[in-house]
């Protein structure tokens, strides 16, 4: 229960509405009430009548007036019924809404090392399926739980200016009935948890074999996927019918308990109605209001498994909405963008979740506008180096400096705003073309887009589709090749048009014509711009200013082309190899 606290700035948010909700859920009650009385006294004035041998006439008119009576009070039941619904449950959205969002933004706050360590299937969960059901607490549970707390203090108000002694006997079996809830929650507590991690590793299982059905076809994998899936589908199943049958127990003693009430009004009621002590209008009275009770007690037992499966989700949500990012902007951050001298000073950096020192001792130093081509093998420590001066990581030790400021004293905003960044691996959205190139820059214009597809030598395939830059491309750009997707993340990065740009095995999958053409194409595009061109081979139509051969972190080798050719090393052997 302690982690639905969390839920609290919420309820103060809106507490106007939930205000006014528990207001109208007071009135309804007050209204179902009501027929407790009412019954009472056309009972006890027939009966009166009829001993007083008033004609049928009149005796059928009183009838018929408290009847009336008690539609009007059904009818005003209703209507504040409704009103009620209209403020909790409008306001239970409203949270959902907060909520999500909130989380949403959360996730997107934390850093790198985060997204390695957490399944996408859990936090899709967490956002959705944990959410809904703390949902069902700020809503259905405060309403049911208001409109049965109110039911039983007006009942019970009434039932004791009838007969202490009676109202005492009736509700005698509810100490009873909190034991059983409390004992049944505490294990409803446990086994809700369980399940929703249940449901995350299935969520997880399904994400992963939708997103690589590819691979799963090509390796016939299907038989094996599915009986994994059902294994952890048979898993779910069996947690979730144990807690069903946990959560059964609640309205069979509810019913029992119901039934010893039912059963002590008729009997000690009639033995005081015997005694002159209460008329028989009272015992029909105490029955009514039995009956009036039922549903608010019975929906005790719902109303403590919602409160319990959403404190067991709200402590999901509460884990990672308590995960602090580790990179953040700094308090009197630098806001502005860097203009592309870059640094790095003696930088060691090894991965958190890994071990694995991808840089040891690295130094480099490059001016605004230089071009350096970073060379190695798979492992060196390439990627790493876009990835530091994405500021995705932070240095383990030693120092980078953009335009001679420490890299953690900008702005996250603006530091991320002056670097395009064209990843090796394509990620696409399942969106058009034109909303794929222009990500990172909302206000670009068409003929912008056009541009920059022109020179990642892309315009030319897009034309030929039939819907242009309009042309849905399917989850992950599904519906290009991978030539296709590497240029429109090309063409994304050309766009931003940021001081400094970042390459990162950005045209391993075109082939040697178009790279060329695309090479040749950029060339004036980067003048002034500081560019990075992470690689595993030489691109032989460029000139860079500066080649740094990586190896296991640190810089086997540097300098121009000639220089390095003349070095007669790596290389050396590796452009001879590549050029035969």
């Amino acid at each position: 229960m302690k982690n639905l606290g969390s839920l609290n700035k919420y309820f103060v948010k809106y507490k106007w509405r939930l205000l006014l909700g528990l207001l109208f859920v007071a009135v309804s009650s007050k209204f179902a009430e009501m027929p407790g009385s009412v019954v009472r006294d056309v009972l006890d004035e027939v009966k009166n009548m009829m001993g007083e041998h008033a004609p049928k006439s009149e005796i059928m008119s009183r009838v018929v007036v408290q009847g009336l009576s008690l539609l009007g009070l059904a009818l005003l039941r209703g209507f504040f019924m409704y009103l009620s619904r209209q403020t909790l449950i409008v306001m239970s959205r409203y949270i959902e809404y907060d909520q999500k969002n909130e989380i949403y933004n959360h996730y997107q706050a934390l850093n790198t090392h985060f997204y390695k360590t957490h399944y996408t299937g859990d936090l899709m969960n967490r956002i959705s399926e944990d959410v809904s059901r703390v949902r069902m607490y700020t809503g259905p549970s405060v309403m049911y739980f208001t409109s049965m707390l109110a039911l039983v203090i007006f009942c019970v108000v009434d039932m004791l200016k009838v007969n202490v002694m009676l109202t005492l006997c009736v509700v005698a079996p509810l100490p009873l009935l909190a034991f059983a809830i409390y004992y049944v929650n505490r294990i409803i507590f446990k086994k809700s948890g369980k399940i929703q991690a249940q449901l995350s590793l299935l969520t997880t299982t399904a994400q992963e074999s939708y997103s690589g059905v590819r691979v799963v076809k090509s390796f016939v994998q299907e038989k094996n996927m599915m009986r994994f899936f059902m294994a952890n589908s048979e898993e779910y199943r069996k947690s979730s019918i144990n807690l069903s049958l946990t959560e059964a127990v609640y309205f069979p003693a509810m019913n029992l308990f119901i039934g010893l009430s039912m059963i002590c009004t008729i009997l000690i009621g009639g033995y005081f109605a015997i005694q002159g002590q209460i008329t028989t209008g009272n015992i029909a009275q105490f029955v009514i209001y039995i009956n009036i009770l039922m549903f608010p007690i019975s929906s005790i037992g719902m109303v403590a498994s919602m409160t319990q499966r959403a404190g067991a989700s709200q402590k999901r949500i509460d884990e990672f909405m308590h995960t602090e990012p580790e990179i953040r902007t700094q308090p009197g951050a630098v806001k502005e963008q860097p203009k592309g001298t870059v640094a790095f000073n003696d930088v060691t950096f090894t991965y958190p979740h890994t071990g694995i020192t991808a840089l040891q001792h690295f130094s480099l130093h490059v001016r605004a506008g230089e071009k350096v081509a970073i060379i190695g093998k798979t492992g060196s420590g390439k990627t790493t180096l876009a990835h530091m001066l994405l500021r995705m990581y932070d240095t383990t030790s030693g120092e980078l400096l953009l335009d001679g400021v420490n890299i953690r004293n900008y702005d996250l905003q603006e530091l991320r705003k002056g670097i395009a960044y064209a990843p090796q691996e394509a990620y696409l959205f399942s969106d058009t073309i034109f909303n794929n190139i222009k990500f990172g820059k909302d206000e670009a214009t068409m003929d912008e887009v056009k541009e920059a597809a022109r020179m990642a030598d892309l315009d030319k395939d897009i034309v030929s589709f039939a819907q242009g830059y309009e042309t849905m491309i399917g989850e992950r750009g599904v519906m290009l090749s991978g030539g296709q997707k590497q240029r429109m993340v090309l063409a994304r990065a050309i766009l931003k048009n940021s001081n400094i740009l970042l390459l990162d095995e950005c045209l391993s999958a075109v082939d040697t014509k178009t790279e060329k053409t695309i090479l040749a194409n950029l060339q004036g595009y980067l003048k002034g711009k500081t560019t990075f061109v992470i690689t595993h081979r030489i691109f032989t139509s460029w000139v860079f200013d500066r080649i740094i051969i990586l190896d296991n972190g640190t810089i086997a080798e540097q300098g121009t082309h000639d220089e390095l050719m003349t070095l007669n090393g790596r290389y050396a052997k590796l452009y001879k190899h590549q050029t035969g």
